[in-house]
């Protein structure tokens, strides 16, 4: 089999491209390059995909004897990811830029490439596994629960997950990766996991929203009530559940803290309340797709506005909680057994039945459980 192994820099890609090689497949190792001004070494343990992480990338494509290639994507990466986030957040919602980047990068942009040039496979350091059911490809959880990754490949359609390939989705631990790339003489063996917005390396998202003209005239922060009790330089800038950095000027009535409960960038408002009023008992989105066979197909429900008993996860390394999702016309609408606590419009919701995923959507509009 000829295998496309994406190959980030980091100690996780290095494995799985090193056991494809060990399976006897034909393996080509490749970098994308998604930002062309990016910086030339990492700052820690902060950003990904800069000049250092490519050349480590090919250090270790050497050690293994495959051929290597950096492939320039900064363009779809600007447009796919880059503007989508910026316009979401002017729209007062909370984006996911790796599920976007998974999405439409490295598993549409990237694998559409790599079938093109006559690649069988796509292969990533993801822990998750694919697994074949009885009506088709499955996602699941791996088992190195921790680490678990299948929240952001939610986002995988039953045809790309054909062609997915996660060598990592039965690792126990990322130690056990480590050591497997210490013993293999990888020089990645211990650099840092890269973490927070790839594009936003110093973590000051505020401070990039702002230097893109993200940031809009400023505005009043309202109880619920509609009472002013602050004032803010842009509306934008907030997301739900945020309780610093708020300035208000008016302490809530019995003294406790408040939170942000929704974002108005149309009125320039920013409205606070008691943190139970984060709690959130439904959830819906139109923009939702199936990893793998739909629950119908799969035989889960005898039709698509069945309720089905599931998990439903909000962030990446949530707990999961029980509900029922069902499909009511363009929506894809979950309703949860125990409330979830500050779930903005943005964010992704992942559905599982067990250790498997059954889907996404990006969540449209909550009801609040009071």
């Amino acid at each position: 089999m000829k295998v496309l192994a994406a190959m980030s820099g980091g100690v996780d890609s290095a494995v799985a491209a090193a056991r494809a090689v060990d399976a006897g497949h034909e393996v080509v190792g490749v970098h994308l390059a998604l930002n062309r001004h990016r910086a030339t070494l990492r700052e820690g343990s902060r950003g990904c995909c800069t000049v250092e992480d490519a050349m480590d990338a090919r250090r270790v494509a050497d050690k293994l004897g495959i051929p290597f290639y950096v492939w320039d994507f900064s363009a779809e990466f600007a447009e796919a990811v880059v503007e989508d986030f910026v316009a979401e957040y002017a729209a007062g919602r909370t984006p996911n830029p790796c599920m976007r980047c998974n999405e439409r990068i490295k598993f549409a942009a990237l694998l559409d490439r790599a079938v093109a040039l006559g690649f069988d496979a796509l292969v990533t350091g993801h822990y998750a596994s694919v697994v074949d059911g009885p009506h088709g490809r499955e996602l699941h959880r791996a088992l190195a629960g921790p680490k678990d990754q299948s929240y952001v490949l939610g986002v995988l359609t039953a045809e790309q997950l054909d062609r997915a390939w996660f060598p990592l989705g039965a690792a126990a631990t990322k130690d056990e990766v480590r050591a497997e790339a210490a013993a293999r003489g990888l020089a990645v063996a211990q650099k840092p996991d890269s973490y927070d917005i790839c594009f936003i390396p110093d973590g000051d998202t505020r401070g990039w929203l702002a230097s893109k003209d993200v940031i809009g005239e400023p505005g009043a922060i309202v109880d619920r009530d509609g009472a002013v009790v602050g004032s803010h330089a842009g509306a934008e800038a907030f997301t739900v559940g945020q309780r610093r950095g708020l300035a208000l000027t008016v302490p809530a009535p019995d003294g406790r803290p408040r939170f942000v409960l929704e974002v108005r960038p149309a009125t320039r408002e920013v409205v606070v309340g008691p943190k139970e009023a984060l709690a959130v008992a439904e959830l819906a989105g139109e923009r939702y797709s199936w990893a793998g066979p739909s629950p119908r197909d799969s035989g889960l429900v005898a039709s698509d506005d069945e309720w089905l008993e599931c998990l439903v996860q909000v962030r990446a390394h949530a707990e999961p909680v029980p509900g029922r999702v069902a499909l009511d016309g363009a929506e894809l609408i979950a309703r949860l057994d125990e409330p979830i606590v500050g779930v903005a419009p943005g964010q992704t919701a992942v559905v599982y039945a067990g250790t498997r995923v059954l889907g996404q959507c990006t969540i449209d509009r909550t009801v609040a459980a009071a």
